[in-house]
């Protein structure tokens, strides 16, 4: 889910979906794949860089405008969060008719609103969603689950964020490895941070926060007194870092606890940010002084900017990073502790990988689809793409 930019970039809306796996010759990937089934997979933390395989898109289901998967605990369904407002479960290849969740009517939808993330607790009794309210403004709520079903009776609203403009929602939700949960916003849309919401810690807007979602006394939720910016005048306490203009998509490292974070740049530059699983919080990731590793409109680069761990310019037919997950399946044993991201335009899966914080490499891993919103992440850790077109891909590997 992107829609259309404000600031005059391409219009992506007018895009048709069409499945474009790339095609390979057969003695490249016979070559490939051989040397692929050679190596052992990368170690967590290897220091040797080791080839990425060449992989294939197997088609899992149709659905409306997927834009995020999460699992529970005990529960082999896929479930992923429509834009549209219903949250469907895959078992096995097949769709549940029955919405686990139906916000259809509760939301506004279109553009770059709607339903955007979905996360179950890790006891897979509640179920949490990210979304925009029929005013355009951001709730993320509360649901307990019933079986396979979320109880609309249930709802519990733990967060509010007016937004000032159309765009710029994020809308990623996920729980780190401490349990709390983190969520995604943008920085209020528009067209270059008129508010200057990405660099201000007086709003939660261009931020990545960490909240417990229980209730405290009379409040929606807790805050962490681990939290960067507890106590800190001025500043609002939920923040865990800052400086982001769009971060559609993040995700942790299911085994080192590592945190990746795809943020969508204004024309220019996409970045993919990285911290450690060790990282205290309070990042600052640069905008609006900084696109990437450059100056925007003639910004200065703040004594505390965190540059991005990889960046690329849009000027291949690129326009939005979709960010990922760090593969830790069994399927593709050679694609171990590689990062596999993707720009919603060009559709082609990249695999990135790095070393003590440093990117070692960045690869094409020989498959694309259209208008890729989201990815997935499986109980197991095998990886799914999610086209905003309709189409839920697995992520497999090139047989030869």
């Amino acid at each position: 889910m992107r829609g259309p930019r404000v600031e005059g970039s391409k219009d992506r809306t007018s895009e048709r979906p069409q499945v474009r796996i790339r095609a390979v010759r057969v003695a490249m990937a016979v070559s490939a794949m051989a040397l692929v089934m050679s190596l052992a997979p990368a170690p967590v933390g290897s220091q040797v860089p080791v080839p990425v395989p060449l992989l294939r898109l197997t088609p899992v289901a149709t659905l409306q405008m997927p834009v995020a998967t999460a699992t529970r605990p005990g529960d082999n369904a896929l479930y992923v969060a429509e834009q549209t407002g219903r949250v469907m479960a895959i078992h096995d290849g097949v769709v549940d008719p029955a919405p686990a969740l139906d916000l259809t009517g509760q939301i506004s939808s279109g553009g770059e609103r709607g339903l955007l993330g979905l996360v179950f607790s890790r006891d897979g009794s509640l179920m949490y969603v990210n979304f925009t309210d029929p005013a355009g403004d951001t709730r993320v709520s509360e649901f307990r689950m019933s079986g396979g079903r979320a109880d609309h009776a249930s709802r519990r609203d733990l967060l509010f964020i007016d937004q000032p403009f159309a765009n710029h929602n994020g809308g990623a939700l996920a729980f780190g490895p401490g349990g709390h949960l983190y969520i995604a916003t943008g920085d209020g849309g528009s067209g270059g941070d008129p508010q200057n919401n990405g660099q201000s810690l007086n709003t939660l807007l261009g931020k990545i926060l960490r909240i417990d979602p229980r209730p405290s006394g009379t409040a929606a939720y807790t805050i962490p007194a681990g939290n960067p910016f507890v106590g800190v005048a001025g500043a609002r306490p939920e923040i865990w870092s800052y400086g982001l203009r769009n971060p559609w998509r993040f995700s942790f490292d299911r085994v080192t606890g590592d945190i990746w974070i795809g943020d969508v740049g204004q024309n220019l530059w996409e970045e993919i940010d990285y911290r450690p699983a060790s990282s205290l919080g309070g990042e600052n990731y640069g905008w609006r002084q900084m696109e990437g590793t450059h100056p925007y409109n003639g910004g200065t680069e703040p004594p505390n900017h965190v540059p991005p761990i990889h960046e690329y310019a849009n000027d291949r037919g690129t326009c939005a990073v979709t960010g990922g997950y760090v593969y830790r399946g069994t399927r593709i044993p050679s694609l171990q502790g590689t990062y596999v991201y993707s720009d919603y335009c060009l559709g082609t899966l990249r695999g990135l990988r790095q070393v003590a914080g440093t990117k070692v490499s960045d690869a094409d891993l020989g498959a694309a689809a259209p208008l890729v919103a989201s990815f997935g992440e499986d109980g197991s850790g095998e990886l799914y793409v999610l086209s905003l077109g309709g189409p839920v891909f697995r992520i497999d590997p090139v047989l030869v």
